[in-house]
């Protein structure tokens, strides 16, 4: 039987693991509603006591940036990230602004000019 490793669990190729659920305290659900495509902000206030993954989203979110950006970035699951930044809404260090909807409706002049203009390049 192979002696316990005294570190972190290492992937040659992935490098450190950590399970998903550690980093979230086993949480699956956040408590803010976040889509992929949220925009994050920060608001300057910078609550005592994170924990070093809860800082780096909170950098990464100096500029308005999507909870798609920030996950990929850090490298958890948006499942992780997003329970993470809706802490961090919680605590007022960040703000969310959902995705504008898309108007279904489109004016035909406009999908006309875009089809003429696709026909004098072909």
């Amino acid at each position: 039987m192979p002696a316990p490793q005294d570190g972190p669990l290492l992937d040659g190729a992935a490098g450190p693991l950590t399970r998903p659920y550690t980093v979230s305290g086993g949480r699956t659900r956040p408590t803010a509603t976040l889509d992929l495509l949220t925009l994050m902000v920060a608001t300057g206030t910078v609550p005592p006591g994170l924990g070093t993954d809860h800082t780096q989203a909170l950098a990464l979110c100096q500029g308005p940036i999507t909870v798609a950006e920030v996950s990929a970035h850090l490298g958890f699951p948006a499942a992780v990230t997003k329970v993470l930044l809706s802490d961090l809404v919680d605590c007022g260090a960040l703000l969310a602004r959902a995705p504008r909807s898309h108007d279904t409706t489109t004016d035909r002049s406009l999908l006309e000019a875009v089809l003429d203009g696709l026909r004098q390049r072909l």
